[in-house]
C-alpha cells in the first residue's frame, strides 16, 4: 500500500493504492468512502485483518481508495466539497486517468460506502463510463432512518451510535488510531444527505451494470427492512443483477469492524462474478 495522486480534469484526488504481487491485475476497485471519512478507511490499521487494501491486492486485485472531492489534496480546491453530480464527474475522470496509466485495459468495479455509494450509484448511472463491470455499496439505502439534522446535547452521541453501533464491534486499537481517518465532513455533502431519496430516483434506475448491496446487522442510518429493500432493488430496474446481503455483528462503518475481512471477501466474490459476467456477455 502507498499514497498516490491522481490528477484529472485540473484537479488533483489523493488516496491509497495497492497492487498485485505478480502479474496485471484481474481488475481495478475504486473505493470511495463515506461522509467524514478518508481512503484510509479502507486500510483501518487497527488489525491486519480489516483492510481492503491489503487482501485485494493478496488475491490479485489493484485497489484504489480515493479521498473524494473536499478531502484530502483536494480540500482546498473544494472547501465546501462538491455536490453529488458534480464528485461523480470528478472522480470519473480521475478513475479514467488512473486506469489509463497503470492498468489499461482492466475492467473496474465500484465499491462505495454510505455517501460513496451514493456517488458510486452516480458514476455507474453515466451511459458513457466504459469498462464498469458492477457496483459494491453498504451502509446506503434509500430511505433515512434518522430525522435530521441532529442538534442539541444528544448530537453527538447520537451521531456516535449512528456511525458506528456498539463499539464491541471494533478491534479496540480502531478508536485509537481513528484520528486518522476521521475528517470533516464538507458543507456540500451535509447539506444533500436528505436529497438522495429524491435524486436516487432518476440514478438508480441508469444503473446497468450488476450490484451487490449489503446491510450491517446494526445500520441506522437507513431502513432496511424487507419493505426498504423492496423499494431500494425496484428502483435499480435496468441492474441484470442485484444481490443483498445482510452482515451479522457489524455496524455502520463495516470496514474498520471484526467483521470487515468477511464483508471484503465477499464483495471481492463478487468481483469475480462480476469477471464472469462480462465475459459470458461480452459480443463473440
Amino acid at each position: 500500500m502507498r499514497p498516490v495522486s491522481v490528477e484529472a480534469d485540473g484537479v488533483t484526488l489523493s488516496g491509497l493504492v495497492s497492487v498485485p504481487a505478480e502479474g496485471p491485475a484481474r481488475a481495478v476497485i475504486v473505493a470511495l468512502h463515506g461522509g467524514g471519512m478518508n481512503a484510509g478507511y479502507f486500510d483501518g490499521q487497527a488489525h491486519p485483518d480489516v483492510s481492503l487494501l491489503a487482501v485485494g491486492a493478496r488475491l490479485g486485485y489493484t485497489v484504489l481508495a480515493l479521498d473524494r472531492p473536499g478531502y484530502g489534496a483536494s480540500a482546498g480546491c473544494f472547501p465546501r466539497g462538491q455536490t453529488l453530480t458534480a464528485q461523480a464527474a470528478t472522480v470519473r475522470a480521475a478513475v479514467a486517468a488512473f486506469v489509463a496509466r497503470h492498468a489499461p485495459g482492466a475492467g473496474t468495479v465500484l465499491l462505495g460506502h454510505s455517501f460513496g455509494a451514493k456517488v458510486a450509484f452516480a458514476i455507474a448511472a453515466d451511459s458513457a463510463v466504459r469498462d464498469l463491470l458492477g457496483v459494491d455499496v453498504s451502509g446506503c439505502g434509500r430511505r433515512l432512518a434518522v430525522k435530521l439534522p441532529l442538534a442539541g446535547r444528544e448530537a453527538e452521541r447520537g451521531l456516535r451510535r449512528l456511525n458506528w453501533g456498539p463499539l464491541g464491534l471494533y478491534p479496540v486499537e480502531t478508536f485509537q488510531v481513528s484520528r486518522t481517518v476521521v475528517a470533516p465532513m464538507p458543507e456540500h455533502e451535509v447539506g444533500t444527505v436528505e436529497s438522495w431519496a429524491r435524486q436516487s430516483l432518476v440514478i438508480l434506475p441508469r444503473v446497468r451494470v450488476p450490484v451487490r448491496l449489503t446491510f450491517a446487522e446494526h445500520e441506522a442510518w437507513w431502513h432496511h427492512d424487507d419493505d426498504a429493500i423492496a423499494d431500494l432493488t425496484a428502483g435499480l430496474s435496468a441492474a441484470p443483477r442485484i444481490v443483498v446481503d445482510r452482515l451479522p455483528h457489524a455496524g455502520h462503518n463495516i470496514s474498520l469492524g471484526w467483521t470487515a475481512r468477511a464483508y471484503h471477501l465477499k464483495a471481492l466474490a463478487f468481483v469475480e462474478e462480476c469477471l464472469a459476467h462480462a465475459q459470458h456477455t461480452a459480443p463473440r
